[in-house]
C-alpha cells in the first residue's frame, strides 16, 4: 500500500474546483500528489491552512469527485 501522506505538497499547485448549486460556495482545491500515480491531495478553497486530505483517484471518484 502507498503513503498518501509520506510526500511533502510545499511546491504543489493547486487548482479549485467547485460544484453543486451555490457555485462559489462549495469549491475544494485539489492537486495531483508527486510522485504516486492517480492520488490527489484537497484543501478547503476558503481555509487551505485548515488541512489536507490526501486520496486515490478512485476514492475520489467513488464518491462523485472528478480528479483533474
Amino acid at each position: 500500500m502507498t503513503d498518501l501522506y509520506g510526500g511533502s505538497l510545499d511546491d504543489v499547485p493547486f487548482t479549485q474546483l467547485c460544484g453543486g448549486p451555490h457555485q462559489g460556495e462549495s469549491c475544494v482545491l485539489i492537486a495531483p500528489i508527486p510522485g504516486i500515480e492517480d492520488a490527489y491531495a484537497l484543501r478547503d478553497s476558503k481555509n487551505p491552512d485548515a488541512g489536507t486530505l490526501r486520496f486515490t483517484g478512485t476514492e475520489l471518484r467513488a464518491a462523485g469527485i472528478a480528479t483533474i
